[in-house]
């Protein structure tokens, strides 16, 4: 995940409608997704040997020549490839407190987490058989401590505060001498030999691929998610993936297989199967990006709060304002809004994400009710208004202005409804309002000035 794929992303994700969604064919999913799509607001946690020297989440390690990978010109890459992966000798996160993570998340709204077990560099964050190269390694020094298995730790203690849980997992997985086989140099993200000619190879790797996964729907508990990254990993078909190259043999790790396996242990398991279009990319997942119009499917828009998506010192950061008023535009247009952060490599999170996850549940607990099991409703949007819809009662949230002290005396918006009464969500009283036709004309007074977002209840 980074911004180097936006424009990739955006016509393979948004796109998506045009090449036709597919609904999931099993009932026991359909029904998830419609109770996944009431939850509105979940956070991505992206953990991993990257977050102890706080660079880009694994882009390092490809060799591709690209702005938003900053490797250092001081060292060539093969030594730069063992010095990274070197770092996992270093990984001893001891204020690792998942308990306290899980509580910030609740109280900041969300429903629902994402969280890394494995990114592209193939460091696992969980207790895998297939590997090495994993936290519980006893060469790493936090395979020492009781909560080692770290994504079991976060799994659980995410579901205890009763949000629904979800695994990240890279399909690619540079580590791998299956994916990247050291006889041959890296030249870029995918795999660096011929598959045609080394079957066996790729045999190997779809086999390590399918066994992972499976230990983590089979040893991990209660899975709702599974959020696969690293879209280019798939069946190459030209026909249906314009412009589609096939680099030195298609990349396919048998879907069917994996998906009929894991849903063997979870029946009604969501599988994201980001940017492959067809019946395992159950929601599309645009990144960095909000839809110009609502879209007809099940989508999540994943935004970091920084910059990265990891742990990077004095990455600059969204505001508390712009987070809310960027949740106001998804679930406007009936998305779901993923914010990634992410601890440093003691695990804990830079104080200004604790402040920002902080007002925003602030905010949550008083507008709450217009976020949560709400629907689109037309026209969307009309100024610095959005809306969102449960039953018979619309909601109207007026984006304030970044450090505005003092909402206007009257506001004006068109909606095609009559309503009977008009009042904010946080105050008892009624708000006095106009309307003729579709123009509705509300008089604030004695309201007072609510941060980020007021919300008007409209019966």
């Amino acid at each position: 995940m980074k911004k180097i794929f936006l424009s990739l992303f955006l016509c393979s994700s948004l796109g998506a409608s045009a090449q036709g969604y597919i609904p999931p064919k099993e009932q026991e999913v359909q029904q998830k997704l419609k109770q996944w799509q009431d939850k509105k607001f979940g956070i991505i946690i992206h953990w991993g040997l990257y977050s102890i020297p706080g660079i880009v989440e694994s882009w390092n390690l490809c060799s591709e020549e690209e702005d938003w990978i900053p490797r250092p010109k001081n060292i060539n890459y093969d030594d730069y490839k063992k010095w990274y992966w070197g770092l996992s000798k270093q990984f001893n996160p001891i204020k690792f407190n998942p308990e306290a993570w899980a509580k910030m998340a609740k109280n900041a709204g969300m429903q629902y987490v994402v969280f890394s077990t494995k990114h592209h560099d193939g460091f696992n964050m969980f207790d895998t058989r297939q590997t090495d190269f994993k936290i519980t390694n006893p060469e790493v020094p936090f395979s020492k401590n009781p909560k080692s298995n770290i994504a079991k730790e976060v799994f659980n203690a995410f579901r205890k505060e009763g949000l629904w849980v979800g695994a990240y997992f890279s399909k690619p997985d540079w580590h791998s001498e299956n994916y990247w086989w050291p006889y041959y140099a890296t030249s870029n993200r995918n795999n660096n030999y011929s598959i045609d000619k080394n079957p066996e190879r790729w045999n190997a790797f779809k086999k390590y691929t399918y066994n992972q996964l499976e230990e983590l729907a089979s040893q991990y508990g209660k899975l709702d998610l599974f959020w696969l990254d690293g879209g280019w990993v798939r069946p190459s078909n030209p026909e249906k993936y314009k412009g589609d190259k096939i680099y030195k043999g298609s990349q396919d790790i048998d879907m069917d297989k994996i998906a009929g396996m894991l849903r063997g242990y979870q029946k009604d398991l969501i599988i994201v199967d980001r940017s492959v279009h067809g019946i395992y990319e159950n929601y599309t997942t645009p990144e960095r990006e909000i839809p110009e119009k609502p879209l007809n499917y099940p989508w999540e828009a994943c935004d970091p709060l920084g910059d990265n998506w990891g742990y990077v010192p004095n990455d600059p950061m969204k505001s508390t304002n712009k987070v809310i008023h960027t949740l106001a535009e998804i679930i406007s247009k009936g998305g779901n809004y993923l914010l990634g952060i992410g601890p440093d490599g003691n695990g804990e999170f830079d104080p200004r994400v604790t402040k920002t996850l902080k007002e925003i549940g602030d905010w949550m607990k008083i507008n709450g009710e217009a976020v949560y099991g709400t629907k689109p409703v037309a026209p969307y949007a009309d100024g610095n208004f959005r809306f969102t819809q449960k039953g018979n009662t619309v909601y109207a949230f007026y984006l304030v202005s970044e450090n505005n002290t003092q909402l206007p005396q009257n506001l004006q918006f068109s909606f095609p409804k009559k309503f009977k009464k008009v009042s904010v969500l946080g105050s008892n009283k009624a708000v006095k309002f106009e309307q003729k036709e579709n123009k509705i004309n509300l008089q604030i007074t004695g309201i007072g000035q609510l941060p980020h977002a007021v919300v008007f209840k409209m019966e």
